[in-house]
């Protein structure tokens, strides 16, 4: 594994029972990048995401994580070295605001003072007023909640944040300004994300790299502008419902 790869599928494959969920998936995500996992429902994405964290264990091949397969780490550890951000959100919601972003700094264990620090940093980095800290999750907008997902998997400063659908359920302006205030997160942070996402347009504006499935297999890897100008029938099918929304594509085939 190069010194640059934070995360390799080394020809990973899942089933459940008989079924093929995902097959023979190799891949490599380099550090500091925003790699997109791009398709339809049920064809793999999610599945993908959850191999890292292990939420899910391969059928047969090895995810490795720095260097290390991650069944020889820790889960414990493993999962609280890496953020996870979800469409649903996930927030506790008997906890406060505060409360939520602070919980995997008070189970490792930070200084009090520390750990007010860090959510006030995060409240800042994520565009939410201070005095949100004391609201419980039900007192927010759907905006908000998101972003204090974000800061809740940023809190104790991992390395890899996976991220499935986390602007999906939002209404469109409020996706397109926590896109915007996405890209200019990974700037500053310069993270390695697993981002997974149906929608093309979120896919080229977000990308380092985009990794399109279909029914279990990554068909194709490209970068957004060789996507749009891409040969590839399954990244040509997307581009042309992109383009043409009211246009359906053949079932089963580009």
């Amino acid at each position: 594994m190069a010194a640059t790869t934070v995360i390799e599928f080394r020809d990973v494959s899942y089933r459940v029972g008989e079924t093929p969920v995902l097959s023979n998936l190799s891949l490599q995500i380099e550090r500091g990048e925003n790699f997109v996992l791009l398709g339809r429902s049920g064809s793999g994405k999610t599945t993908t995401l959850k191999l890292i964290n292990r939420l899910l264990s391969p059928t047969s091949g090895e995810v490795w994580i720095n260097g290390v397969r991650n069944w020889e780490t820790n889960i414990i550890r493993l999962r609280r070295n890496i953020g996870y951000v979800i469409q649903e959100v996930g927030l506790f919601p008997h906890f406060n605001v505060e409360r939520n972003i602070a919980l995997v700094p008070r189970i490792e264990g930070w200084r009090e003072s520390r750990i007010r620090e860090r959510v006030n940093e995060l409240l800042q980095l994520t565009g939410l007023a201070p005095d949100v800290v004391s609201r419980y999750p039900h007192q927010l907008s759907g905006g908000q909640r998101q972003r204090v997902g974000v800061a809740r998997a940023l809190a104790a400063d991992p390395e890899l944040l996976l991220m499935d659908e986390p602007f999906g359920a939002l209404d469109p302006l409020t996706r397109d300004e926590l896109q915007r205030e996405f890209l200019a997160l990974q700037k500053s942070l310069g993270k390695t994300v697993v981002f997974v996402t149906h929608d093309l347009r979120e896919a080229l504006r977000l990308a380092t790299r985009i990794g399109l499935m279909e029914a279990g297999k990554l068909v194709t890897i490209l970068r957004p502008q060789e996507f749009l100008n891409s040969a590839d029938p399954w990244a040509a099918a997307y581009v042309r419902a992109f383009q043409d929304p009211l246009e359906s594509c053949p079932e089963g085939a580009p």
